[in-house]
């Protein structure tokens, strides 16, 4: 993490079933709210600092991204949701405000399907994990990586600043690093054909952010999330793309207008 995110958090580590687990902790609340990042951490996640006000915000790296530990033997995202669940029982955590980003947001809905009494609230913003064929999420391992930046977003300016003009091999080496690990996840189930079986677990009040602009995964698939969460509200922000959060304040108001609601 870098940038002012930092202001006001703090850096603590904590071993979960042998991996090392860096977690940014920050906030005035006591009530906690989780955020579990995308496939990527190159951006600054400035927008968590717009919940700090009223929750006890906690934004882990998963493992093999960020500054986190790895373990090669969690290939499938039944092992990150197991993660949590250990990471929030080392914490002392019974019952939490889950908010998952694109993976993050696939991440999240599995745990609350598996774990729903955990799980106060729900927000799930341009969340992976639906197979649509009409419009289909994009194939972030066959795109060359000089592309994906400018997917990720409606206005390039907005991320500029996190990728340096002449990446040195730190940069080099981390970005290498969460792509095996994405690969090592998705490269033979890119989606979870199951997932749409068990997603009327999902009773606890829940909102679905997205970019109306989205490249990565497009914002029509809010439709599939809907059809399985009738109940859901739907929030389709104007002029965003993949990384809405970090593009619109708006978008993170609106995360933090419907938790403490």
């Amino acid at each position: 993490m870098r940038g002012a995110v930092m202001q006001g958090f703090e850096r603590k580590s904590y071993k979960v079933n042998g991996v090392d687990t860096v977690v940014y902790e920050g906030g005035k609340g006591t009530e906690p709210l989780m955020f579990l990042h995308g496939g990527g951490t190159f951006h600054g996640f400035e927008f968590v600092s717009a919940w700090t006000d009223q929750f006890r915000v906690l934004h882990p790296f998963h493992p093999g991204y960020g500054e986190s530990g790895d373990d090669p033997e969690m290939n499938e995202l039944q092992d990150y949701v197991m993660h949590y669940a250990e990471l929030l029982d080392t914490l002392g955590i019974d019952k939490i405000n889950l908010v998952g980003f694109s993976l993050g947001g696939w991440i999240a809905a599995k745990f609350a399907i598996v774990y729903p009494e955990r799980v106060k609230k729900l927000v799930l913003v341009g969340p992976a994990g639906f197979r649509d064929r009409e419009h289909p999420t994009a194939d972030i391992l066959g795109l060359p990586g000089e592309e994906i930046p400018g997917m990720l977003v409606s206005n390039f300016e907005v991320i500029k600043k996190w990728l340096p003009e002449k990446p040195d091999m730190d940069f080099i080496l981390a970005r290498y690093r969460e792509s095996t690990t994405f690969a090592r996840l998705f490269w033979e189930r890119p989606w979870d054909q199951k997932l749409p079986r068990y997603l009327h677990r999902l009773t606890m009040p829940t909102l679905i952010v997205w970019g109306d602009e989205d490249r990565i995964v497009p914002v029509e698939q809010h439709r599939l999330w809907q059809k399985f969460l009738p109940r859901a509200d739907i929030r389709i922000i104007k002029g965003a793309g993949h990384l809405v959060l970090d593009e619109k304040p708006e978008a993170a108001t609106a995360v933090g207008g419907f938790l403490a609601a």
